[in-house]
């Protein structure tokens, strides 16, 4: 499937502009555990997939710059001397941001062509724009020769996100779309902006990936009150973030604080803990406890920290009571989304085909299901 992109990705290139100079695929990513940790300064435990943006660049001596979408058939031309986020620009913003964030560093650019697609599921929280914004400044990078570190590169990304998509979002996404390794997970401290990479051997059990297509607009505003909450809690603490926090310590202000803040301060303490428990689960390949901790974290997303929602309740309860199933979670900033699971291979069949049944009785809609692998990070494609 990713050879199949790639190629759709060359040929289109080809058909409108001539020959490729740079050529790159960065994938999308997944969050093992570790939800709402990242803007707490905490750890997560992200891995980049086998699904992503394909992107062919090359120089051009026209006038402007020309960015293509295969998958929507548009095609957008700017000058690089007004760069701009656009009203409801879409993925045009993502491409603009990386540009902008580039000349912010007195970065200078010639014009370009470029053509990219993606198999990324679109709202199913596997960072899509991430791995766009990271396709272009990685692309940009090599054809300008800029000798940009990938650390660099993907503060570039982020800020694209933050001031041309208006999204404040962590540095998880980027960071695993571009140091992702194959097979392998990150345990990742989003206070240094640092990982270490562990190879996680899933045994009889596969990573699947349920998408219950439902998007609730809840999310930006309760995203922006957890934030506040989560920064309040600190304050009161006197400590620099909740990563810093102990759950004693949450206990001497608790008649402080409203009982609902009291519980997503006291959920970020305990999913630090939890990530620290799956790291040591994974090196001592106990795949049991691998699967609790999932099922404890999505208890702790959807009724201390309430970033669930009904058919994500109803997939990981549906999980719960299946034999195939050893362990599931929400995944992502929530109110819609995937969930995660880990389901024995030899039943994967029958799991698939009864969740979706269930999932269509209780919400008269579909859900979406992909399997994904766990992969490299962004690279050059030869």
């Amino acid at each position: 499937m990713k050879i199949k992109l790639i190629s759709n990705v060359k040929k289109k290139f080809k058909e409108l502009y001539n020959k490729t100079e740079v050529m790159v695929f960065s994938p999308g990513r997944i969050n093992l555990i570790g939800e709402h940790t990242d803007y707490n300064d905490g750890y997560t435990f992200p891995a980049a997939i086998n699904k992503g943006i394909a992107l062919a660049i090359a120089k051009t001596d026209k006038e402007t710059s020309t960015a293509f979408a295969l998958d929507k058939d548009e095609s957008y031309s700017f000058s690089l001397k007004e760069v701009k986020p656009l009203n409801k620009g879409g993925w045009r913003n993502y491409i603009l941001g990386v540009v902008g964030e580039l000349q912010k560093k007195g970065i200078e650019l010639g014009n370009f062509n470029l053509v990219f697609s993606g198999n990324i599921p679109g709202g199913a929280g596997m960072s899509s724009s991430a791995a766009l914004e990271n396709s272009v400044v990685f692309a940009l990078n090599e054809l300008f020769q800029l000798n940009l570190s990938k650390n660099e590169m993907i503060l570039i990304s982020q800020k694209a996100e933050h001031n041309f998509a208006g999204v404040h979002c962590g540095i998880m996404d980027q960071y695993a779309s571009m140091f992702g390794e194959k097979k392998s997970a990150l345990l990742m401290d989003c206070r240094s902006i640092s990982s270490e990479a562990f190879q996680i051997d899933f045994k009889e059990y596969k990573l699947l990936l349920i998408n219950t297509n439902v998007k609730h607009n809840l999310s930006e505003s309760a995203y922006n009150n957890r934030r506040l909450v989560c920064e309040k809690v600190s304050e009161m603490l006197k400590v620099p973030a909740l990563r810093d926090a102990t759950e004693q310590g949450l206990m001497r202000i608790k008649n402080q604080l409203k009982e609902e803040d009291f519980q997503k301060a006291l959920y970020v303490i305990q999913e630090n803990k939890r990530v620290r428990a799956f790291t040591a689960a994974v090196e001592n390949n106990d795949i049991k406890t691998i699967g609790e901790l999932l099922y404890q974290s999505h208890e702790g997303l959807s009724e201390q920290y309430q970033v669930s929602c009904a058919e994500l309740d109803f997939l990981v309860g549906f999980a719960k009571t299946s034999s195939a199933v050893i362990g599931a979670r929400m995944m992502g900033g929530g109110f819609g989304g995937c969930t995660i699971n880990l389901v024995h291979k030899k039943q994967l069949k029958n799991f698939k085909k009864e969740v979706s049944q269930a999932f269509k009785e209780a919400f008269n809609k579909d859900c979406s299901i992909y399997k994904v692998k766990l992969s490299k990070g962004t690279y050059l494609v030869d």
